[in-house]
């Protein structure tokens, strides 16, 4: 069985790169018959990043094995990675999504009655998204076992 690697951040450049050529691509192509996008549609990214941010401070002490801190089991410590994994990953994908959809409602702001109501709601979407990475990213750093981190150095 493989051992899981560190998410690297070609990876998640990728992912968000394709994700923002097809959201850019989909808005060219049917962007007038779309309704408004809701203003606070990305926020649901912020609170994931708001849980994985409280997961990899409750497991950084305890996989560190600092006094009085209880061990971690293995599963647990599996799911935090899958976890982090998963979020680092939506967060490039809509990252770029997010992104995409900024690229093509600047320059149609006077064209699209909704598009300046857009260009809101797609900031907030990129801002919860890179928060989502960022968690992600942090979590499993966070996950890291001391082991883990000499071989690193």
């Amino acid at each position: 069985m493989g051992c899981v690697r560190f998410t690297k951040p070609r990876d998640l450049l990728a992912a968000g790169l394709v994700a923002g050529l097809l959201a850019h691509l989909l808005l060219r192509l049917a962007y007038g018959t779309l309704p408004p996008l809701p203003t606070f549609a990305g926020f649901t990214l912020l609170v994931i990043a708001a849980v994985d941010l409280v997961l990899a401070f409750s497991l950084r002490a305890r996989i560190q094995r600092k006094p009085g801190s209880a061990p971690v089991e293995p599963l647990t410590a599996a799911r935090a990675v899958a976890l982090a994994k998963a979020s680092s990953v939506l967060g490039a994908i809509m990252a770029g999504a997010w992104a995409g959809v900024l690229v093509y409602v600047l320059p149609v702001r006077g064209e699209f009655e909704a598009a300046d109501h857009d260009l809101v709601s797609a900031i907030v979407g990129v801002v919860s998204a890179v928060a989502l990475i960022g968690a992600g990213l942090w979590l499993e750093h966070c996950c890291k076992t001391p082991e883990d981190s000499h071989r690193d150095g």
